[in-house]
């Protein structure tokens, strides 16, 4: 999964960014409300984490606009803690408001309920024959053990959960687990692909040639 995130206060954007990535997700970040909404209109996002107090265009306003083209799920971030700042918020399309301070566990909590709202899929249990991913703890378990799989695969195998029936194509897997740092012309999805095939047999991904690839159904 892919999250954006929209802080102008470096110290902080930098550890949120650090703690996104460690919990397995693809991180971007932007400084200005300019730089968030020309990001998040023009890549694939499974989140934003967006500051209202921004230099330039603020918060309310990424999110107005955003919200003409996309409804890629948003956490609002502020340090505005008045009922009527979480009630605008709301009705100007956020999906959820965290008040400054935070724990970060609790906002990578809240992204992750997010992304699985988006998604259709509001149990953190994902249970696929007899695979169990638990999307909450992170982990995977075939036949009740559980399976080892780097940051990387985890996320790979989740995305493809979460759209189990549906092909998703190479250009989706890039855009949703890669971020603007990666090398997406490299082979590391296909080695990533084969990777969890060996831990979890060869027919639990399937590829459709000239398509993508897809975690079956009927499974």
């Amino acid at each position: 999964m892919r999250v954006l995130i929209v802080e102008d206060e470096p110290d902080l954007l930098d550890s949120l960014l650090k703690a996104v990535r460690e919990d397995g997700y693809a991180a971007d970040g932007a400084a200005d409300g300019d730089d968030g909404l020309f990001k998040a209109e023009n890549y694939e996002y499974d989140a934003v984490v967006l500051d209202i107090m921004l230099p330039g265009m603020d918060g309310w306003e990424v999110l107005r606009r955003l919200r003409k083209t996309k409804r890629t799920p948003v956490l609002m971030l502020t340090a505005l803690d008045a009922v009527r700042d979480r009630v605008r918020g709301l009705d100007t399309g956020a999906d959820d408001y965290l008040v400054k301070p935070f724990d970060t566990s609790e906002l990578l909590a809240r992204l992750r309920a997010l992304i699985r709202r988006a998604a259709s899929q509001p149990q953190p249990r994902l249970e696929i024959g007899d695979v169990v991913v638990d999307t909450v703890a992170r982990t995977v378990k075939l036949q009740g053990r559980e399976v080892t799989l780097t940051a990387r695969e985890y996320t790979l195998l989740e995305f493809l959960a979460v759209h189990r029936g549906k092909v998703v194509t190479r250009t989706m897997l890039y855009e949703h687990l890669f971020d603007e740092n990666d090398d997406s012309m490299s082979n590391l999805l296909d080695v990533h692909v084969s990777n969890i095939r060996k831990k979890l047999g060869h027919a639990f991904i399937t590829t459709r040639r000239g398509h993508g690839y897809c975690i079956e159904a009927a499974l």
